[in-house]
């Protein structure tokens, strides 16, 4: 009896001993170690990949975002902002209506078929509206020059990127809107378009915040002048 006491008091006070010491490795050094690693080699990509501009963080070059006009009265649905070179649609974004507690904005994708009559109606609306948007008195966008990027939403629905053909398409009326030349516009788009990753992998791609906050420095030291 007292042998079996002391085996079982044994195997407590190891297994104890054991929880010990992989709590202290697994749970607050091997940790310290990956964030002290994630810090020294990779500090931008381990705190968000965050954008910054005047001084503060504007947002994440991972994440999309909408440039829109206010709402105003009786509005469901916003404008976009003109000035600005607009990102791909997000027709798979939601409300929050679960914790309503908490102004949330959900993404996702439409998850609608290829040959859904509500997605070809989408696109349909969506080509119309960048056709109309885009074209200006001195240029007239056709509906050929309409990539796919530009009227379909990504799987996550906050896409960060646009194809150059798309960023090419907004030139004249970013232009235009801004009182800036063609050609200092088009340069932004080029100076701001990433090649493949290592050069073979991916498309071409540009990214909507970084061509923004370059389209604002441009526009406040005067633009043209």
């Amino acid at each position: 009896m007292n042998n079996s006491v002391a085996n079982t008091a044994r195997l407590l006070g190891a297994g104890l001993r054991a929880l010990l010491v992989l709590t202290v490795l697994c749970g607050v050094l091997y940790p310290l170690a990956v964030t002290g690693a994630a810090q020294a080699l990779f500090h931008d990509k381990a705190n968000g990949s965050e954008i910054k501009a005047d001084g503060r963080t504007v947002g994440s070059e991972l994440i999309g975002q909408r440039y829109d006009l206010p709402l105003r009265k009786g509005q469901q649905t916003p404008e976009p902002d003109l000035r600005w070179f607009q990102p791909r649609p997000s027709n798979g974004l939601g409300e929050n209506s679960v914790n309503t507690q908490h102004k949330l904005l959900l993404s996702g994708a439409t998850n609608l078929s290829g040959d859904s009559k509500e997605l070809i109606a989408q696109v349909k609306d969506a080509k119309e509206a960048v056709i109309k948007d885009n074209s200006t008195a001195s240029h007239k966008v056709s509906p050929s020059e309409v990539p796919a990027d530009a009227v379909t939403s990504s799987g996550s629905g906050l896409d960060p990127h646009i194809s150059p053909s798309y960023a090419d398409l907004q030139v004249h009326r970013v232009a235009e809107r801004n009182h800036v030349s063609v050609a200092r516009v088009q340069t932004l788009v080029d100076d701001n378009t990433e090649g493949r990753t290592l050069g073979f992998m991916g498309e071409p791609r540009v990214n909507v915040l970084r061509l923004n906050i370059a389209l604002k420095e441009l526009t406040a030291g005067g633009g043209d002048s």
